[in-house]
């Protein structure tokens, strides 16, 4: 076997975020393996996995360290004075 790869996932800009007819969603990426594209790829939440991402990404843009896994009363509301509360950098 060959050597260790750099392995890159990001998202396609093009596309933007989606539901899919089972109420999963979707987003697209690119898979590019040692910098040529490699593959398509589509990460699928629940709608549970989306808000928990959505509260963890709220969490680091604004600084703070999430917990992996909050019941839904403790999530941020990040939707809502998130640049008022920020810290300075």
């Amino acid at each position: 076997m060959g050597g260790p790869q750099d392995v890159r996932v990001s998202r396609v800009p093009s596309k933007p975020v989606r539901r899919e007819a089972d109420g999963s969603l979707a987003i697209d990426l690119w898979l590019r393996r040692d910098g040529a594209f490699e593959a398509d790829a589509s990460l699928r939440l629940t709608p549970a996995e989306a808000e928990t991402l959505h509260a963890q990404l709220c969490y680091a843009l604004d600084d703070a360290t999430a917990a992996l896994s909050s019941p839904a009363s403790e999530l941020p509301d990040c939707r809502k004075g998130i640049l008022s509360t920020r810290r300075p950098a």
